[in-house]
């Protein structure tokens, strides 16, 4: 019972690896970054992104066909959720663009997700097989299931820690903010007390 359970965890592994790519990259000011997914058709596939630092946390974000259709463009984007079926075999392009800025570059986190060919087609997996057992096909279910959830984890994380930076620096400007205004208003308080002093000063006749 427990080889089999270990069996079923590892395949599950297995295909969480083969079927997900995560990446972090910068993208520097006036570039553009390209990626590329050979699929069959009828293949799932998924795009899912988050911009973590530089600027405003924007990004312009483009996925284009084999025949280079643009299927998906989205400009100053900070994160994103896109899921699309391959409308015909070839290589699609994932493009990440910093062109709009004139000086920052962006760090972009973002993994790309490719599913199983459908059967039947050319290079699909286990072409010749007439189909797949239940318990085969709970497995890659749930493998689908944590890879998403693995997915949602690490986005979390990366947005509690831009948050975090966010509140921090806001925090330290705010200090700085007030300790400055109590050195004016101490300076000030100052000038005004030296000044009426200097006002009042009753000078002696010789």
């Amino acid at each position: 019972m427990y080889k089999i359970f270990a069996l079923f965890l590892l395949v599950v592994c297995l295909n969480c690896v083969q079927q997900s790519h995560g990446y972090f990259i910068t993208v520097d000011a006036h570039s553009e970054e390209c990626f590329f997914d050979r699929a069959e058709s009828g293949t799932k596939l998924g795009l899912m992104f988050e911009t973590i630092e530089g600027g405003f946390l924007d990004i312009e974000v483009r996925i284009v066909g084999p025949d280079q259709k643009v299927i998906y463009q989205g400009e100053k984007e900070s994160s994103g959720k896109y899921t699309f079926s391959a409308y015909e075999t070839g290589v699609y392009h994932y493009c990440f663009s910093n062109k709009m800025s004139t000086l920052t570059p962006k760090v972009v986190m973002f993994s790309m997700e490719i599913g199983e060919a459908p059967k039947g087609t050319i290079g699909a997996v286990n072409e010749g097989e007439a189909g797949h057992s239940k318990l085969e096909d709970m497995i890659k279910e749930l493998s689908g299931t944590l890879t998403s959830i693995k997915h949602e984890q690490d986005y979390m994380h990366v947005r509690d820690r831009i948050h975090r930076s966010i509140n921090e620096s806001t925090n330290s400007r705010v200090v700085m903010w007030s300790v400055f205004e109590a050195l004016v208003l101490v300076v000030m308080t100052v000038g005004q007390v030296y000044y009426l002093k200097r006002f009042f000063e009753v000078k002696r006749v010789v």
